[in-house]
């Protein structure tokens, strides 16, 4: 199973993905999106010049609880820029 985490705020976001392409189609869809609009718009007061960088965690669910496998960066969002990050 897959999640994507906000690394800055360690915030796991809504939702489980099968694969990591899925994970990513995910990731692609919001990196179309405003970055200060939900769910980009980062939690804190001072979100207008914070960002958020997401990260999609891999974990082997046959455990509990779960053991994370792998995390591998993936994207930055601010109101400077949208970046994919070298994975």
């Amino acid at each position: 199973m897959f999640r994507i985490e906000d690394d800055i705020h360690a915030e796991l976001q809504e939702g489980a993905y099968t694969t990591f392409d899925e994970a990513m189609t995910e990731l692609r869809r919001r990196a179309r999106l405003p970055w200060n609009e939900t769910p980009n718009i980062p939690p804190c007061t001072s979100w207008r010049t914070c960002e958020r960088k997401y990260t999609i965690i891999e974990y082997d669910e046959s455990v509990d609880p779960w053991h994370e496998l792998r995390r591998t960066p993936a994207l930055s969002l601010s109101a400077k820029a949208v970046r994919w990050l070298p994975q």
